[in-house]
């Protein structure tokens, strides 16, 4: 899509980002209202007790970064009242259904508004614990997809993957589409909730074992690493 008609097609839309703190996803916001302010509204998902807490995040993590500083200089003294009318903040997690969102009307506001929904939230740790790793990047996915399919305006859902998602191979790989369950290597794909119930099982013995935190995130580390 050329920029031009990029342009045009965001003209009033509305949009869902979530890891919107991510080092991506303020590129993308940040682009999108420098170069076209008449999108109608971002809905930015953060990781945040409270809305006050989700505040705090988009001033410190994300306009209060120099990548906006462009965009003050454009605004000027009308940033503050530009960023209040474009942006509602969404505390809530991907980890969850509805994206854990608690609010019921916002709920139903975002399902009835949103034309975009572009998914940026993920762990790129490579050590990350398997629980976390599974919450995030696999049930996440799947909850941001099932939030996408009740949006009755949705156009478009964009899916930022992080790496290896479809294994490994060695020499030459053409960009070639792949269809659900299709591997690099062969390898079919995990059974995401026979995972979920073998990481159920496993902190529940570490829990009846009187475990520490410390030992907990160790041995969901190791977990990983058996599962993969």
């Amino acid at each position: 899509m050329e920029l031009g008609s990029a342009l045009h097609f965001l003209d009033n839309k509305s949009i869902l980002v979530t890891g919107a703190a991510g080092f991506l996803a303020k590129i993308f916001v940040e682009k999108i209202l420098r170069v076209q302010p008449n999108v109608k509204k971002f809905y930015l998902l953060l990781r945040a007790a409270d809305h006050k807490s989700a505040v705090h995040r988009l001033h410190n993590e994300i306009i209060g970064k120099d990548l906006f500083k462009v965009l003050k200089e454009k605004c000027g003294k009308n940033f503050s009242s530009f960023i209040s009318e474009k942006i509602t903040l969404i505390p809530g997690d991907i980890s969850h259904e509805d994206l854990g969102i608690q609010d019921c009307n916002l709920v139903q506001e975002m399902l009835n508004e949103v034309d975009v929904v572009v998914n940026l939230a993920a762990s790129t740790n490579f050590d990350e614990r398997y629980d976390v790793a599974l919450g995030l990047n696999t049930f996440g996915a799947k909850f941001v997809a099932n939030f996408a399919k009740k949006c009755v305006k949705l156009k478009v859902l964009v899916h930022v993957s992080t790496a290896y998602v479809s294994g490994e191979k060695t020499g030459l790989m053409l960009e070639n589409s792949y269809s659900m369950g299709e591997t690099l290597n062969g390898v079919s794909g995990l059974d995401i909730n026979f995972e979920k119930n073998v990481i159920e099982q496993k902190l529940n013995e570490l829990r009846l074992l009187g475990a520490s935190d410390k030992d907990i995130t160790q041995a969901m580390k190791d977990l990983g690493i058996q599962r993969l």
